[in-house]
C-alpha cells in the first residue's frame, strides 16, 4: 500500500470516526469537517476530483452545521 493510499485510508477513517462523536462536542464536528478537508485533498491528489469536490462540500456543510451548533450553545448558556 503507498503513501497516498494510506493517507486516503486515514483521511475517510478519521472522517467516520468524528461523524459517529458528532453529538458529544461541537469540536467533533470541526474535526469532521477537517477530516473532510483531508478526504478532499486525497480524491484530488489521487485523480478522482468528483470526489474531491463533493468532500470539499462536505467540509463547507460541517462547518456550517459547527458554526450553528457553537451559536446555539451560546445562546444556550445566556440567562
Amino acid at each position: 500500500m503507498d503513501s497516498l493510499t494510506l493517507f486516503g485510508l486515514l483521511a475517510v477513517t478519521l472522517m467516520l470516526v468524528f461523524y459517529a462523536l458528532e453529538d458529544r462536542s461541537p469540536w467533533y464536528i470541526a474535526a469532521f469537517a477537517a477530516a473532510c478537508v483531508l478526504a478532499s485533498v486525497y480524491g484530488f491528489l489521487q485523480g478522482a476530483w468528483p470526489f474531491g469536490v463533493v468532500e470539499a462540500i462536505w467540509a463547507a456543510v460541517a462547518l456550517y452545521r459547527w458554526r450553528q451548533r457553537v451559536a446555539s450553545e451560546v445562546d444556550n448558556r445566556l440567562p
